[in-house]
């Protein structure tokens, strides 16, 4: 009789059965934190709440045609003989100084606000990660660098910052505005991508991964950067707020936003001189900004409870 060959894997056969089984690892792990995370967000009241009223300003950004059937950029819609009149049936947040109804012009001004937040949150979100990722994984002197650029951009807070490079580089729309907030914004999501890839590149499934012969790209965006993305996307929720707030700031100034386009804080502006005989030209425009920024400051607040570990 003819003994029967054992066939047994290949040492590149087991290598690379032990690296799937170490992504399918990684990837459960990431799979479980995600979903224990969303479901402890539909547990949430606050959750519910600051999610339902941002859905609503996203509608205001979207369609504000919904919510409003006049125009704030067609021909005869501000009336001088309107001018700082108080709320009436058809026109429920009254008028401003040029006889501008506010109503209309807040909805529309919710456009700016968010768009100026989300660019700039989505710029900043990739800027920082990518250059923290890279700093955190290659380390020596490209870390090095890396973060003595930081230092120098974070020593310019963003309002002071941003006064400064608009006075010299000039604001006027949405794009300028996002940009150079952008370019102030970014080495908070650097420090925490850094020290996240730090911290992470040294566990046991991505030395497994390592040992196997895993690269470097495959092992940072296969094992390192799932693990990673919790606390980005919590800061990055919570500083689209900031963003928000930041823009009317600087358009308040005067150097962010300019006319014709509209910006909850050139409407402040204009009516803080007026603001004890005419309350509701301030106070309207100024309440839809500090419920927006509280929205999104409160939602990254509750996906912080929920997505770290340490909060739970």
């Amino acid at each position: 009789m003819s003994e029967k060959t054992i066939e047994r894997p290949t040492t590149d056969e087991a290598s690379l059965a032990k690296e799937i089984e170490a992504e399918e690892k990684a990837a459960a792990r990431q799979a479980s934190l995600l979903k224990d995370g969303w479901a402890d967000l539909r547990k949430r009241p606050l959750f519910i709440v600051t999610a339902f009223i941002i859905v609503c300003l996203i509608a205001l950004a979207v369609v504000p045609s919904l919510f409003t059937a006049r125009s704030p950029f067609s021909d005869g819609f501000c009336q001088l003989q309107n001018s700082m009149n108080g709320p009436t049936g058809g026109h429920l947040f009254g008028f401003d100084v040029q006889g501008c109804d506010i109503y209309t012009r807040t909805v529309y001004g919710t456009r700016n606000s968010i768009v100026v937040g989300v660019v700039t949150t989505i710029a900043t979100t990739l800027i920082g990660g990518l250059l923290g990722m890279l700093a955190g994984l290659v380390g020596g002197w490209v870390d090095a660098v890396l973060s003595r650029i930081t230092e120098v951009f974070s020593a310019l807070p963003l309002i002071v910052g941003g006064l400064l490079i608009m006075s010299i580089w000039g604001g006027g729309d949405v794009w300028s505005v996002s940009f150079i907030m952008a370019i102030l914004g970014w080495p908070q999501v650097f420090r925490i991508m850094r020290g996240e890839v730090i911290s992470n590149k040294y566990n046991d499934y991505v030395l497994a991964a390592r040992a196997l012969g895993a690269g470097s790209w495959r092992i940072a965006f296969r094992h390192i950067l799932p693990n990673t993305l919790a606390p980005v996307i919590v800061i990055s929720t919570m500083n689209l707020g900031v963003y928000i707030a930041a823009e009317a700031a600087l358009s308040y100034l005067g150097i962010g936003i300019q006319y014709p386009n509209i910006s909850w804080g050139l409407m402040i502006s204009d009516a803080q001189d007026r603001f004890l005989t005419s309350p509701h030209a301030l106070l309207f425009p100024a309440g839809a900004l500090s419920i927006t920024v509280l929205a999104f400051i409160m939602l990254g607040d509750v996906v912080r409870d929920a997505f770290d570990p340490k909060m739970r």
